[in-house]
């Protein structure tokens, strides 16, 4: 894989080989919450220090749904920011419009960076059509947070490497408690969204897949035996098992804040999630890989940084994000704890693998990167995932039968994937 497709046409080098340093204004629009958030102001401001001539203005959208609903609006009014942010599942809506600034040229060019310095995974998603479209930060999979003070508490066995779902069942069954005998859960086992990201490791895992094809899907396989089988588990955590919060429950406090108060064993969450985790002062927490079935499979969590191609200024926003995605801007994020860095020397380096910084197995991010699969990347992707994120959380809390939120899910993904994008 070339980085940019071939394309030598492109912008000359920044931060070396140009006459006159890049200058000027440029935005910079990220999402999550607070903690998340934060190592991109401390990239933003290292950045400033090093690089007088730009100045860099962050817009920090705290909502993901709410903040692409305003980055879609931007581009269509026409003034869309000069770097953002952007999840890899959410990007082939705008790599197919042509409306991205390919990156690959400008990595290609580049003086300080090269293609071979990533893990080829990250750069791989980001390609589309030949092209390396933006700059992956984070190269994250599904990760099992654990409570080792419950585990400790209760005489339940840590999770190992090589775990099977019955030993994830079983682990989370062990750690669901009624405290106080009132018959009300106070703490349970395992908090986990239902929602397609969640549930497509473990269909991976049993040796299937999401749909009929990987590249170029025209359809859900969720119908299949083999995936409702899996399908059926994962909604057993809820209905069956009761290991899991009900949806009264959740709406009344979310996972992460049950989380974060001592009330779940597990929690399965993103490496972004551990910048907040990280405030926990109650009790100390490790991280696991997802069970393992037929095989060992994890799902690729990812943010890169993309530049439209309206912006007005893309020699600063290269040279910004040429600092982001190198060393200095890798280091500061992996130190706050917010991304699993892309950057080969950066993810095995003391940074990254500190072991007197939660969690204490950073390497099991590593470990985890042959095995990270990836949702399909085309423009139509986001609709089918909502959509069937829907009728996911119908069933696993029990208001449809799981055959029908099934139906209705390759349902609505057939018109979604059949619907021109444009």
């Amino acid at each position: 894989m070339t980085a940019c497709g071939g394309d030598t046409t492109g912008p000359s080098p920044i931060g070396g080989g140009t006459s006159g340093a890049p200058s000027g204004t440029i935005s910079f629009q990220v999402f999550g919450e607070p903690a998340e958030a934060a190592p991109f102001q401390a990239v933003t401001s290292a950045y400033g220090a090093a690089h007088p001539n730009v100045s860099v203005k962050i817009n920090h959208i705290p909502d993901q749904n709410d903040y692409m609903t305003r980055l879609s609006a931007a581009f269509t009014a026409g003034n869309p920011p000069d770097v953002f942010l952007l999840s890899y599942n959410r990007y082939g809506q705008f790599a197919s419009r042509g409306v991205l600034e390919p990156l690959g040229t400008w990595l290609d060019k580049s003086q300080t960076l090269k293609a071979t310095d990533f893990y080829t995974q990250a750069l791989e998603v980001y390609t589309y059509n030949g092209t390396l479209q933006c700059m992956p930060l984070n190269i994250s999979s599904l990760t099992v947070y654990y409570n080792k003070d419950l585990f400790q508490k209760y005489n339940v066995p840590l999770p190992q490497p090589g775990w099977k779902w019955q030993d994830f069942l079983k682990t989370a069954q062990a750690l669901t408690k009624d405290l106080d005998a009132n018959g009300t859960i106070d703490l349970y086992g395992v908090g986990l969204d239902p929602q397609l990201n969640r549930l497509a490791p473990f269909i991976w895992a049993h040796g299937q897949d999401l749909v009929d094809d990987p590249l170029h899907p025209t359809k859900l396989t969720l119908d299949e035996p083999l995936v409702r089988e899996v399908i059926a588990r994962f909604v057993d955590l809820s209905m069956t098992y009761r290991v899991t919060p009900t949806e009264a429950e959740n709406q009344a406090e979310e996972l992460e804040t049950r989380w974060l108060n001592g009330k779940l064993g597990m929690f399965l969450g993103a490496r972004a999630d551990t910048a907040m985790f990280r405030t926990v002062k109650r009790f100390t927490w490790d991280v696991a890989p997802i069970p393992a079935d037929e095989t060992q499979a994890t799902i690729l969590q990812s943010e890169a940084y993309c530049v439209p191609s309206a912006s007005k200024n893309k020699a600063a926003a290269w040279d910004f994000i040429q600092y982001a995605a190198g060393t200095e801007g890798q280091t500061i994020v992996a130190k706050m704890g917010r991304a699993v860095p892309t950057l080969k020397s950066v993810a095995n380096s003391p940074v990254f693998l500190d072991p007197t910084q939660l969690p204490a197995n950073n390497q099991m991010y590593l470990d985890a990167i042959p095995t990270i699969r990836h949702l399909p990347i085309t423009p139509n992707w986001p609709a089918v995932e909502s959509s069937t994120d829907q009728e996911l959380e119908r069933a696993f809390y029990g208001n449809v039968p799981i055959d029908i939120a099934i139906q209705a899910a390759v349902q609505k993904a057939a018109v979604d994937f059949a619907r021109d994008p444009k």
